[in-house]
């Protein structure tokens, strides 16, 4: 090659790979927005991208923290359990509080996003004997509890139900439609169905009754029937999201439409991860895992959650497992909806042993 030429966009000196050039200012792709998956070494721009409302790829917000540090109120010396540590926002204020001498037990059952989590907070220096990591679906706090010997349960427990701005982002993950990635939808990739595989055996019946019990989709019927009609050329992303517009072409209006897409990703990711199964089982054990004056709180985004949740706090204080509970839900503010849109939907409730 003439020495005078450019060389290839891809090479440079010493065999070094350059970045690849992006069209426009800044990278669109999540993959290929590396200053945003490395926060520490470029915090000037996690603030921009954090101040004009929006989530830094990779990353996560956490919502309602300090309403959630108000009603757990963590304290030195205590125990408590992160039963969705995510990206370690609410992990890392309950860690700064529990010193000296306190304990956090974190659960995920997220093989791809734990091990960054684990080791990031490693790195800030919390140890094992203060900061306790599993891998496992919070419908085995119980038994969790007991493999770490804390037979007599804990002081607070916190379970964030939302999916994490980490797996929305990622279209490797399966989660998003705004970009073409494997509809896949599984938290734990080593188990289950993914949602390309269900929707490949899935009977029109049942379809429909899932997108409806899972999403409140008013438009089940249709949207099973032609789902159905597609089976087998549903396996991407993008693919569900288009059939879903196509079903409904003629029949509402574009945002409509888009809440519907919502709604089938939202219904399918609830059913490959049995997430209701999981919560109402999660429900059933709280009061047992509680020390007395014990506290619980549960952040949940849609009313399928909510709505188990208030049941099971009714039912638990009715029968004296639960001392005290919280009278009314907790949103966030607009000024939080405002830094974070992605916060809209939340919904805190908590509840107390006596």
């Amino acid at each position: 090659m003439d020495p005078l030429s450019p060389k290839p966009p891809e090479e440079s000196d010493g065999g070094h790979r350059r970045r690849p050039r992006y069209k426009g200012k800044n990278p669109r792709r999540f993959e290929d927005k590396y200053k945003e998956h490395d926060p520490l070494r470029y915090p000037e721009l996690i603030e921009r991208v954090r101040g004009r409302g929006a989530t830094p790829a990779g990353q996560h917000i956490p919502i309602l923290a300090e309403e959630i540090l108000a009603v757990l109120d963590p304290k030195p010396g205590e125990r408590g359990v992160d039963a969705t540590l995510g990206y370690g926002g609410h992990a890392a204020r309950f860690l700064a509080r529990l010193s000296p001498g306190g304990q956090l037990l974190a659960l995920d059952c997220d093989s791809i996003e734990l091990p960054k989590t684990e080791a990031r907070l490693r790195h800030a220096g919390h140890g094992e004997s203060e900061f306790l990591v599993r891998r496992t679906n919070f419908a085995s706090l119980a038994r969790t509890l007991g493999e770490v010997g804390w037979h007599d349960g804990v002081d607070f427990l916190l379970a964030d139900l939302g999916l994490s701005s980490m797996q929305i982002d990622d279209p490797a993950r399966g989660f998003t439609f705004k970009q073409a990635g494997p509809l896949d939808m599984r938290m734990n990739r080593r188990r289950g169905l993914s949602a390309a595989q269900l929707l490949a055996h899935v009977s029109e019946p049942d379809l429909a009754t899932l997108l409806e019990r899972n999403a409140d989709e008013i438009r089940a019927p249709l949207l099973a029937r032609e789902l159905c009609a597609r089976r087998g050329t549903l396996s991407s992303t993008v693919d569900l999201a288009r059939a879903v517009r196509d079903a409904l072409a003629g029949t509402c209006t574009e945002p409509e439409a888009d809440q519907s897409v919502r709604r089938v990703f939202q219904a399918l990711r609830i059913e490959v991860n049995d997430e209701f199964g999981a919560l109402e089982r999660l429900l059933e054990q709280v009061p047992d895992c509680l020390r007395s004056r014990g506290r619980v709180a549960l952040l949940s985004f849609h009313s399928g959650e909510d709505r188990r949740i208030k049941q099971a706090f009714q039912r638990h204080l009715s029968q004296g497992r639960l001392g005290v509970v919280g009278e009314a839900v907790i949103r966030v503010s607009a000024m939080e909806r405002r830094s974070n849109p992605r916060s809209a939907s939340a919904k805190l409730r908590w509840a107390a042993r006596s």
